[in-house]
């Protein structure tokens, strides 16, 4: 899952449509529906726009930061000079790409980005009998193998990433689906349940 931060409408769409091959894409315009976003969904990376119409983006970015948001950020803005490239590296992005850019490159800092991340995850955790690595897709509990089906490991994962915080039936939706659409059965309580 990428969140677009990007409030220039022509842009943002061209983004969207860009990136939709590669990436289940959410788009907002603002500051405000990013906190929302970001708090609703585990995304795997962030494209933020620095000039935003209810603020900074790097206000935006202190604050993921400041509130243990640890997914990869990449700055996609036009102020481009070397001290605000500084200052978007210093504020917790990962990378900063100058407007216009070419959403090839684009796609491909992504995938880096993500792969980084996923590499730098702790891959094996345990926790009172249960071990689960996330690299082997294995998990056990008081050194009994567990066989889980892919949407449960799906889920496993997510809940497993957010230990210790709520995690709300929505946000597992997104993650199996797509934040945007519905699901109107109880899926995710049977899934949960197992």
């Amino acid at each position: 899952m990428l969140l677009l931060v990007e409030d220039d409408e022509m842009l943002g769409s061209a983004t969207v449509e860009g990136l939709s091959p590669s990436f289940k894409v959410s788009w907002v315009q603002n500051i405000t529906d990013a906190k929302f976003a970001l708090d609703e969904v585990a995304f795997d990376i962030v494209l933020l726009d620095l000039g935003l119409p209810d603020g900074s983006g790097l206000n935006l970015l202190r604050d993921m930061r400041g509130s243990h948001h640890l997914e990869p950020v990449i700055i996609l803005t036009a102020l481009d000079s070397p001290a605000q490239r500084i200052a978007g590296l210093k504020a917790g992005a990962d990378d900063y790409v100058g407007k216009p850019f070419d959403l090839g490159e684009l796609s491909a800092r992504c995938d880096a980005l993500i792969r980084r991340a996923r590499r730098h995850a702790n891959s094996a955790i345990e926790y009172d009998g249960i071990l689960y690595d996330k690299s082997a897709h294995s998990l056990t509990v008081d050194g009994l193998a567990v066989v889980l089906s892919a949407t449960e490991l799906r889920i496993f994962d997510l809940l497993i990433a957010h230990a210790g915080n709520i995690v709300s039936k929505s946000q597992i939706e997104d993650r199996l689906y797509h934040w945007t659409d519905g699901v109107e059965s109880n899926t995710i309580e049977v899934y949960v349940s197992r």
